[in-house]
């Protein structure tokens, strides 16, 4: 326990600085220099061709819709589009690199000098990028059990989007919402689909510290291919630490590739960091250069989307929402357009938020379901709030019928007259209920009529509870208040 104040105490005398290299495949339907699918999940080595293979005296031709992603994404995210860039190889040797090279850009990227506005407990902090640019996938390696590894090159060749940041971000959680941030973009360009778990999109984190108010940047480590948002956080966060403790116990932090071990929470040392002169870089002979991209980005420019943050100022300022909402609303493009056309036809902006992320979505991620698996739609709660509005059904029996809803995908209407579950508004069939509940419970009427006002609550809910939470709530009050005077009066 000393030992952990004493850290955490050195801790509040030193800054991280971070900047984080993301790759993120493109959702193109072929490779990137080849014709071979990008299906994900497909038996190994089956989408492979002599191209992304590399076989000898093969030539790469360039995926046109991998330019034209990139350029998308960079003018999302505020980058400088290049007139003119080129390829490069990227020398080193993998078992799943099978030319030993990788086509990748260097000197000369397709984007560069944009940035990401985050917002960390309310305030806004922006975050450089320094360039993205286009590069090929490598295969994956297998570790099975016994003295072996396996290599499938089905991955070989995805065209891939890094993006590299400024070393701008200070702390694990500013990292973390970054990557969400990106995520969400990308998802709203329709460019990846952001599948961490499936190694779509992939974050390496370059970690270094220093004392709080000096400018000069520490020795870095990197932490390779950290596949979720909470391992984001975790790694850098212990990254942080350990990098402190060295310098505190008078050693230096060695310029590494480290991994995280997220079964024991640490980074492991992988191998010594590469250097850009150790892979050799240089122009790629088999492709041209790219020219007059800019041209290419003006056209792209005009069929941008709704970006996250302009949808999100529209949705605080047309539907006058809270930003809580907003901001759950918006973290997903079907989510914020299955809550559009809910309101579109008829449904009351505030009531349908509230039913998509308190009811909806606890549905949903029970089942780690997206809004798109949904099989209620957006006209069906309208019709399930419109009927609560007109006091066909009770909000607590509404509850009941959503999860039918959400189970069979059926009509509001037709399942409640299936299940008889109208409300109950009628006065004589309410005064009988009443009546017996009252009859029920003696020794709670004599201590509402000594003053505890209390009580009438427990009344409201064994009267909910006879009739299955069918009775209007504001005809039951109403009546009940008549019944419990009309009964003391009686009785005293």
């Amino acid at each position: 326990m000393i030992v952990l104040k004493k850290l955490i105490g050195e801790i509040m005398n030193y800054e991280a600085v971070v900047g984080l290299e993301i790759h993120a495949q493109m959702l193109t339907d072929t490779k990137i220099f080849c014709g071979c699918s990008t299906v994900f999940g497909s038996p190994p080595n089956t989408q492979t061709c002599p191209i992304c293979i590399g076989m000898p005296g093969v030539l790469p031709v360039l995926n046109k819709k991998a330019v034209e992603f990139i350029i998308k994404t960079g003018l999302a995210l505020n980058c400088h589009i290049s007139d003119y860039s080129r390829f490069a190889r990227k020398n080193y040797f993998y078992p799943d690199l099978p030319k030993n090279y990788q086509i990748s850009q260097y000197e000369l990227p397709i984007c560069q000098k944009g940035y990401i506005d985050i917002y960390i407990e309310g305030s806004m902090k922006r975050i450089g990028i320094t360039r993205i640019h286009l590069e090929e996938d490598a295969g994956k390696n297998i570790h099975a059990t016994g003295n072996y590894s396996a290599v499938d090159l089905n991955r070989a060749g995805v065209p891939l989007m890094e993006i590299v940041t400024e070393p701008d971000i200070r702390s694990p959680k500013e990292a973390s919402e970054f990557m969400r941030k990106l995520r969400t973009i990308l998802r709203y360009l329709d460019v990846c689909d952001g599948n961490m778990e499936q190694g779509s999109l992939r974050c390496d984190a370059n970690v270094s510290v220093r004392p709080k108010g000096e400018s000069f940047l520490g020795t870095k480590t990197e932490i390779k291919n950290i596949n979720s948002f909470k391992f984001v956080e975790k790694a850098i966060e212990y990254e942080i630490k350990r990098q402190i403790s060295i310098i505190q116990d008078g050693g230096k932090v060695i310029q590494e590739t480290r991994l995280w071990d997220p079964n024991s929470s640490i980074t492991v040392s992988m191998r010594s960091k590469e250097e850009a002169h150790d892979y050799r870089y240089f122009p790629e002979p088999d492709l041209p250069p790219l020219v007059n991209l800019s041209i290419i980005a003006e056209e792209i420019k005009k069929d941008l989307p709704e970006l996250p943050d302009q949808k999100r100022q529209r949705f605080i300022e047309q539907y006058k929402i809270p930003d809580y909402d907003v901001d759950n609303l918006v973290s997903d493009k079907s989510l914020a357009k299955w809550f559009e056309e809910a309101v579109d036809v008829g449904g009351h902006p505030k009531a349908v938020a509230n039913w998509i992320l308190s009811e909806l979505l606890k549905l949903l991620n029970s089942e780690n379901k997206s809004i798109n698996d949904s099989l209620i739609k957006p006209k069906q709660l309208v019709s399930l709030l419109k009927l609560i509005e007109n006091e066909t059904i009770s909000g607590k029996i509404a509850k009941v019928v959503f999860e039918e809803m959400y189970k069979t995908g059926k009509d509001p209407e037709k399942l409640i007259e299936e299940k008889g579950l109208f409300q109950i508004k009628d006065e004589d069939s309410l005064i009988r209920v009443i009546d017996e509940v009252i009859f029920k419970n003696p020794k709670e009427l004599e201590r509402f009529k000594a003053g505890e006002e209390k009580l009438f609550g427990y009344f409201v809910g064994q009267i909910m509870k006879e009739t299955k939470g069918k009775a209007n709530p504001k005809l039951a009050n109403e009546l009940l208040r008549v019944r419990l005077k009309y009964h003391s009066q009686n009785e005293s």
